[in-house]
């Protein structure tokens, strides 16, 4: 009766692992798809390379897209064993190279880039999207989610002018439909400027939502859109 005991013990951890593992990974209430402007990833206190294709567009670029917990946490690193393979986005290396570059140092080819958003993001959502659905996702939201756009529609343009945080956001609520989040970075001469912004989309990673919660951010009421 001990031995039939202590198996049903080892049993029952097992399976509460097993399912702590897939809760990890399937368990997600929206993604943030973030974009960055790399003006001002380069105009600040770091470094910033471009990648060995050359200069990236003067454009928002993505930096992810993330699954989210309306709680404000995160799930990440999910499926340790389900690592990046490049051959399996073959198709869209090109769209990815124009739309998802790296901007760290040393240059790089960007695979390291997608390897850490797959890796550490990507994972997290695969009961919705597999790597190339995944990455395939972000590129559609990219062309849906025209930042850029929307901004000099409202004649927010990237020349180092001053705009208020109020006005960036109610460019963008007008091109999407939906309030978006604004993070900021510092400059060295302690401007604050236009850095990343978030959008909320469903878990099916394709239609835009009202964000759950927004990630914290410190922008002064007037930004910086810095020219790249």
């Amino acid at each position: 009766m001990k031995g039939k005991c202590s198996f049903a013990i080892v049993v029952a951890v097992l399976a509460t692992q097993c399912l702590s593992v897939l809760c990890a990974a399937d368990d997600f209430d929206f993604f943030y798809f973030v974009q960055q402007w790399p003006g001002s990833y380069c105009d600040t206190k770091r470094k910033c390379c471009y990648p060995k294709t050359g200069k990236p567009a003067s454009d928002f670029s993505i930096h992810g897209l993330w699954p989210n917990y309306k709680d404000g946490g995160y799930p990440s690193n999910c499926n340790p064993e389900n690592s990046f393979d490049k051959s399996e986005i073959s198709d869209l290396i090109g769209s990815l190279e124009k739309n998802w570059p790296s901007m760290t140092c040393p240059s790089s080819d960007d695979t390291k880039f997608w390897t850490h958003e797959w890796e550490k993001h990507g994972t997290c959502s695969e009961s919705e999207l597999d790597q190339h659905e995944y990455f395939e996702a972000a590129l559609k939201l990219k062309q849906k989610v025209n930042l850029l756009q929307f901004l000099e529609n409202a004649g927010i343009k990237p020349n180092n002018e001053f705009y208020s945080v109020e006005s960036v956001k109610e460019a963008i609520k007008e091109g999407t439909r939906f309030e978006p989040g604004l993070e900021c970075n510092v400059d060295s001469l302690r401007d604050s400027q236009i850095y990343q912004i978030f959008v909320c989309v469903d878990t099916s990673g394709s239609e835009l939502i009202e964000c759950p919660v927004f990630p914290r951010s410190r922008c002064a009421s007037k930004v910086q859109f810095p020219s790249f």
